[in-house]
């Protein structure tokens, strides 16, 4: 977004979905256009009035999230000064969130005054590597009620008490990463503050197991999704606290949580039953004891995510080939893995998608034995030795219906 568009808003950092758009004819004499690629309606919306008035309409947008970097913001007046984009061409296409780069507190005012639709109409805000402080927080969530989902990343300026003060229980998703003053109280502001929490994502390096045990039963009837992602001093106990406040997770990632073992997985396998998603990646300790208890406890499970568990050998795989719901299985970089446990793979028809990038032990002659998978829908083979542009020759004429992606 370096340049501005119709309108003086800029140009849009985001593409429409797929779908075909009839646009009318040229003033110019030229014919009607048909267009079906996202790129091409954020580009021919500026060819004329009457193309941009169809292609504007907020259905083509529904769902996209635009990018505004501090910098983009601002047009530099012949003097010097600096004056607010205009952002009338992004309210014209009724975007529901936004997400703001590098941006200070000051900044965020001058979107709110100048955005017709900030106050009531955003419904998701992302502030990410921003200098926004706690009084800028409040601000925000005090002017733009109409925000429910909030997404902080690499902001480092804001503290636990801007939190407390700025939170609000509208607020229905949030998530937190990589923001260096997040720690054990910042939990407790959430469990207090956000009684119909649906989901949370929370990536924070000083969140110890204690902060777990502050989630509310309030959270434990309206939280669905938590993610825990590279909480490196979150153990075992962590997980008794999390599965006895949130009973009713359907959604659990521990990914990177490196000190979680197997006694941790056996807890979530018993008493998170509801589970359809399930990501153990990074967690070095998981063994196949744990992938045991998996597939006998968690029946509903649709997606298991096992990348970097270097532990993981062809005895776990055998244990998983009894899931009649798993959909979605994600082996990236299990070093262990061998020929013989793609074998038990084999009687998955539940299958739709399966990644064995980085497995270094997978043979041709054993990929090719995937081709009895017939209802796959995706397979990954990236940075996969064994598998040679003939093996990919012979999955286009056996997996005809299947992306293959080398």
């Amino acid at each position: 977004m370096s340049s501005p568009g119709i309108d003086g808003d800029p140009k849009p950092p985001c593409l429409p979905r797929n779908g075909l758009v009839k646009l009318p004819g040229q003033p110019n004499g030229l014919g009607a256009a048909s267009i079906t690629k996202a790129c091409e309606k954020c580009i021919l919306a500026q060819v004329c009035k009457a193309w941009r008035r169809v292609l504007y309409q907020p259905k083509f947008w529904a769902g996209l999230t635009p990018v505004l970097h501090a910098k983009e913001l601002y047009n530099v007046l012949p003097g010097g000064e600096k004056e607010f984009v205009n952002l009338q061409g992004f309210a014209a296409r009724g975007f529901e969130g936004f997400c703001l780069v590098g941006v200070s507190d000051l900044d965020i005012c001058e979107f709110i005054d100048n955005y017709a639709l900030s106050k009531k109409g955003v419904k998701a805000m992302s502030l990410k590597r921003s200098t926004i402080t706690d009084a800028g927080l409040e601000v925000m969530l005090e002017q733009m009620q109409g925000v429910v989902r909030l997404e902080l990343s690499g902001c480092n300026d804001f503290t636990e008490a801007g939190l407390w003060s700025s939170l609000s229980a509208r607020i229905t998703s949030l998530s937190v990463s990589d923001c260096i003053n997040v720690a054990d109280d910042a939990i407790a502001a959430i469990s207090q503050l956000l009684p119909n929490l649906a989901e949370l994502s929370l990536q924070a390096y000083h969140v110890t197991d204690t902060a777990l045990a502050y989630f509310t039963a309030r959270q434990g009837h309206s939280t669905h999704t938590l993610r825990l992602l590279s909480c490196w001093e979150i153990t075992n106990h962590g997980v008794v606290n999390v599965v006895h406040s949130l009973p009713n997770l359907t959604s659990l990632s521990l990914s990177g949580c490196s000190k979680v073992t197997d006694d941790g997985v056996e807890l979530v396998a018993e008493n998170l039953r509801k589970l359809r998603s399930l990501d153990l990646s990074w967690c070095p300790r998981i063994t196949d004891m744990a992938l045991e208890y998996v597939a006998c406890d968690l029946h509903r499970l649709e997606e298991l995510v096992l990348d970097r568990c270097v532990r993981i050998t062809d005895t776990g795989l055998s244990y998983l080939s009894t899931m009649s719901s798993l959909r979605s299985l994600y082996l990236r970089w299990c070093c262990q893995v061998q020929d013989f446990g793609l074998k038990h793979l084999l009687a998955m028809r539940s299958l739709r998608l399966l990644s064995l990038a980085g497995c270094p032990l997978l043979t041709t002659t054993g990929l090719s034995g995937l081709v009895q998978l017939q209802e796959l829908e995706e397979l990954e083979l990236t940075n996969c030795p064994g598998a040679t542009p003939e093996l990919f020759k012979y999955f286009s004429q056996h997996l005809p219906r299947c992306l293959v992606i080398e």
